[in-house]
């Protein structure tokens, strides 16, 4: 699996990231041609420089942007536009659906958050710096660049908190940003803090992270680093360093989450299970156990996609009797599936199928459609299911 990891040690600003997205290898012209899909008439051309920040080399972001003269010139490059208006340019644009969608994911957790500082609805947010032109070239070209280098998880390293004020189309604000500090909430991320009296995450950096990041450092076997610059000088090298490669074989994709319970009403359990599946369990088990004072006991086991983590971890804590629920990182080994239907006398059963390469290792029909069946002809579910197996048998002769 390619992943990308973010070393945000001086923070993260959209710029910044696509900053290091081209030094790490992406071209400059696919930027640029990718973006012009967006049918922006400000934006003209994405190029990029190399400068120092301090004695480091770093590439910085480029965007030459025509401002129409109606627009307020004390605020460049500023359109204000609500958030059904920039889903409507994204979705109208040539590009690729993966980037849409990926640009429409991080632009939701931007109106989510406006939305929250403001006392607003996400339909309401009108965007003001978020919303302006360079911003949403930002984002859009985040999502380019991914997609460029195939990258299916971004990771990052705990966030800096800078200190001080900020201008913005809402007045003076303090620092981080709400919109942005709202984000970091909303993401769960870590943060470290930092003698920087300036902004180090912009909204446009948290947003990024808040839509996509795990925040942890992955094993993986770096194969690109792209060092992307910051507008500002500081005191140390304003850079946001970028790490891409693939993940290492004992890569953590799936998690174990697990609590005991001895004082729940055994009727909720049923009832618990099915929630666990609706969020997206892939399995769910039930183990009997004795706890402290020889109490008869219930441990339940839920495997889940790591992303989530927090949804089973929510869910369980919200509908069981318990404190806290354990997590324990696991991996899996799966061989190949698919599902095809077989015709029987008794009707048509969808059937599973083990498979490996070429090679059909196992059948299994969908049981629930079997009992249906046997209903329906009045025959023992037993009888539907040697036919089925009659038939898998016929079907794929010589393949299983």
């Amino acid at each position: 699996m390619t992943c990308l990891y973010c070393d945000c040690f001086s923070g993260i600003s959209g710029d910044m990231f696509l900053g290091a997205l081209l030094d790490a290898g992406l071209p400059v012209e696919t930027l640029s041609t990718q973006l012009k899909k967006l049918n922006l008439p400000e934006f003209q051309e994405a190029g990029k420089t190399k400068v120092f920040k301090g004695s480091l080399q770093a590439t910085l972001l480029q965007m030459d942007i025509h401002q129409p003269a109606e627009d307020d010139q004390h605020h460049p490059h500023t359109h204000h536009r609500h958030y059904r208006d920039i889903c409507q340019l994204i979705e109208s644009s040539g590009l690729s659906e993966q980037v849409q969608q990926t640009s429409k994911k991080i632009f939701g957790k931007l109106a989510e958050a406006e939305a929250r500082v403001h006392g607003s609805t996400i339909e309401e947010v009108h965007f003001h710096e978020v919303g302006a032109v360079d911003s949403i070239l930002d984002i859009v070209g985040a999502a380019i660049g991914l997609e460029y280098f195939g990258v299916q998880q971004v990771f990052s390293s705990a966030l800096p908190l800078g200190s001080g004020q900020v201008n913005t189309q809402h007045g003076l604000l303090p620092l981080p940003a709400p919109a942005t500090m709202e984000l970091i909430r909303m993401a769960n991320a870590p943060v470290t803090g930092s003698k920087a009296t300036s902004e180090l995450v912009t909204p446009t950096g948290a947003a990024i992270l808040s839509a996509l990041a795990v925040f942890r450092q992955p094993e993986m076997k770096i194969q690109r680093v792209g060092i992307g610059a910051g507008q500002r000088d500081l005191e140390w090298p304003n850079i946001l360093r970028v790490f891409i490669g693939e993940a290492g074989d004992d890569f953590c994709t799936h998690l174990e989450i697990e609590t005991n319970i001895d004082d729940m009403n055994p009727q909720v359990y049923g009832h618990v299970i099915t929630k666990l599946f609706q969020a997206g369990a892939l399995d769910v088990f039930f183990t009997p156990i004795f706890m402290k004072k020889n109490r008869p006991a219930t441990k339940i086991s839920v495997i889940a996609r790591k992303e989530d983590e927090q949804n089973i971890s929510d869910l369980i804590l919200r509908e069981t009797s318990t404190l806290g629920v354990r997590v324990k990182p696991i991996w899996r080994h799966e061989s190949g599936r698919e599902f095809r239907n077989v015709e029987t006398h008794y009707g048509i059963v969808p059937v599973k199928l083990k498979v490996s390469g070429d090679d059909i290792l196992q059948a299994a029909p969908e049981f629930d459609r079997c009992v249906q069946l046997a209903e329906q002809n009045q025959v023992p579910v037993l009888q539907v299911l040697k036919e089925v197996e009659a038939q898998v048998t016929a079907h794929f002769k010589g393949q299983c």
